[in-house]
């Protein structure tokens, strides 16, 4: 028998203390995947002890490598022995990133095979530019209901023009063309942190990778990587979503190692939702009685907050803004503009009692404040299942909220971080 996992949720405790986030899921995903590049072992540490991470990890181990746990945060892991094979279709089915295997097994082996991956629902997840920046660097492709990827000669490096600046695409096609023969430019990259880091840890195992941070990325091949250790910063998403609950119900909360290096632009539009926090350093410090007021445009006309590819606002915070929205005086117009789908949650805050108008798949205007309810809900996806946990702490009286394994996917510890602040919250299983 399946046994199912809920949160029990008792709104309306005000939350103090400090709280520490765990190491950045985006990020220790694509490096566990960059470690089958290393012909020697390596060592990442600040893992995040999340499910997507446990997946990964059991994708590598599935191809024959060798993984050890040196403490609860930290692994090692040698792929000297893994050998190219089909990936499992169950493993790939439960996290997106298992297309991350890609890059990296086509540059060592010139042969992957693997199912579509999956992930969170939140609207079609094109995977087009990862297949045409292979094929760009000399790889061919079939895609059925498998997908194979064959470059039997060695990966040619190429100037390459990303169709689009996806996160994904660009890591993948960072490790292959590490590894590939001659210099490869790659525009239009992605630059996000993760996308950062994930550079910056080939470099140290002997990548030559120019340009980091920018747009345009200049990836010199190698004939081998080595290995080394890598720290793995915190998750800015996950703080994020921390200072939007500390600002609503919180009589001062300090986020310990918060990287507020990467969260200037989120510093930006939460001050337009009146949300205010402190820099000391590396903490960040929510102090009590925010103004929760929505700052008009100049002129008077309602603001409109919309994400962005970095350094704009992170589409994943766009679920906990939209909690706050409902708690701040005055409206604001929403538009997520890259997945059709992840604004549907807003019905379920609709039925605790917030002021929400849905004007289509990629907008909604929000009215507060709105004073929520108790509800007995379901996480649809990781982001809207953390705004969900944040407006059930709101709201007066219990919610109940099923399908956690979605924010177990990416929060560690979640419910235990919250009680160490003072909140009702109680993980039951049946």
């Amino acid at each position: 028998m399946t046994r199912e996992a809920f949160f029990v949720i008792e709104g309306g405790r005000r939350l103090r203390g400090e709280v520490r986030p765990g190491g950045n899921k985006n990020a220790a995903l694509p490096l566990i995947a960059a470690a089958l590049l290393a012909e020697e072992p390596v060592v990442l540490r600040n893992v995040p002890r999340i499910r997507d991470v446990r997946t990964m990890v059991q994708l590598l181990s599935e191809l024959g490598a060798s993984i050890e746990e040196l403490d609860p945060h930290t692994l090692r892991i040698d792929t000297r022995d893994v050998r190219p094979r089909p990936l499992n279709p169950e493993l790939c089915r439960d996290i997106r990133a298992s297309i991350l295997l890609a890059g990296p097994l086509l540059a060592r082996f010139g042969y992957v095979e693997m199912p579509p991956p999956g992930g969170d629902v939140i609207g079609r997840r094109r995977l087009d530019t990862h297949f045409l920046a292979f094929e760009a660097l000399g790889a061919r492709y079939e895609v059925n209901r498998i997908f194979r990827l064959r470059a039997p000669d060695r990966l040619q490096g190429q100037d390459i023009l990303l169709d689009e600046a996806s996160v994904t695409a660009t890591e993948n096609a960072v490790m292959a063309a590490a590894l590939a023969r001659g210099t490869t430019v790659l525009r239009n990259a992605a630059s996000e942190p993760h996308v950062q880091a994930l550079c910056h840890f080939l470099n140290r195992l002997g990548a030559r990778i120019e340009g980091i941070g920018s747009n345009t990325l200049v990836i010199h091949g190698v004939d081998r990587l080595g290995g080394g250790e890598w720290e793995i910063e915190s998750d800015h998403i996950e703080v994020g979503s921390f200072i939007g609950l500390a600002a609503l119900i919180g009589d001062g909360v300090w986020i310990r190692r918060a990287v507020p290096q990467h969260l200037r632009m989120v510093q930006l539009v939460y001050r337009r939702l009146g949300v205010h926090f402190e820099v000391h350093g590396e903490d960040i410090y929510v102090p009590p009685e925010q103004p929760l007021r929505v700052i008009p445009d100049i002129g008077g006309h309602i603001p409109k907050i919309e994400d962005a590819p970095w350094p704009g606002f992170p589409a994943d915070l766009m679920s906990i803004a939209i909690v706050m929205a409902t708690q701040a005086a005055g409206p604001v117009l929403f538009h997520e503009k890259m997945f059709e789908s992840r604004l549907y949650f807003v019905d379920k805050l609709i039925a605790m009692g917030a002021r929400i108008v849905l004007c289509d798949p990629h907008r909604c205007l929000v009215h507060g404040p709105s004073p929520l309810h108790g509800e007995r809900l379901e996480s649809p996806d990781i982001r809207a299942g953390m705004a969900l946990v944040i407006a059930a702490l709101c709201a007066e009286g219990t919610s109940v909220i099923r399908n956690i394994v979605q924010i177990d996917r990416g929060y560690e510890c979640l419910d235990e971080k919250l009680r160490a602040l003072g909140a009702a919250i109680e993980r039951v299983e049946r």
